[in-house]
C-alpha cells in the first residue's frame, strides 16, 4: 500500500523560504506522477503542483507560479517542494499524493507569519 511521509514544514516570516520533502513507499515510485496539495484553515484542499515521472512539471497553481518549484528524485523515492518568497496566504497543511490514488500522508504544517 502506498505511504507518504511529509517533512520540512515550520514557521517562517513573509518572504522566507522552506523546502518540503515527501518520502514515498509501497509502490514503484518512478512509474507514477506525484503532486503536492495544501489545505488552508477553513478551506478545501487544493492542488499546488504536479510532476510527471520524467521530472517534467505538469502543473503549478497560479498563486504559486514563480515562487514554488516541484522536483523529484526517482533514486530516493522523494518529491520536494521548494517554496520561496512565502506569503501569509501560503499558510496551510501541505500533503503529497499520487494523483491517481486516494491515499494521503499525515501532512505537514507551514505557517507564514510576521
Amino acid at each position: 500500500q502506498a505511504r507518504f511521509v511529509e517533512s520540512g514544514g515550520g514557521v517562517v516570516q513573509p518572504g522566507g523560504s522552506l523546502r518540503l520533502s515527501c518520502a514515498a513507499s509501497g509502490f514503484t515510485f518512478s512509474n507514477y506522477a506525484m503532486s503536492w496539495y495544501r489545505q488552508a484553515p477553513g478551506k478545501e484542499r487544493r492542488l499546488v503542483a504536479a510532476i510527471l515521472t520524467t521530472g517534467q512539471v505538469a502543473h503549478y497553481a497560479e498563486s504559486v507560479k514563480g515562487r514554488f518549484t516541484i522536483s523529484r528524485d526517482n533514486t530516493k523515492n522523494t518529491v520536494d517542494l521548494q517554496m520561496n518568497n512565502l506569503k501569509i496566504e501560503d499558510t496551510a497543511v501541505y500533503y503529497c499524493k499520487r494523483p491517481d490514488g486516494n491515499i494521503w500522508g499525515q501532512g505537514i504544517q507551514v505557517t507564514v507569519s510576521s
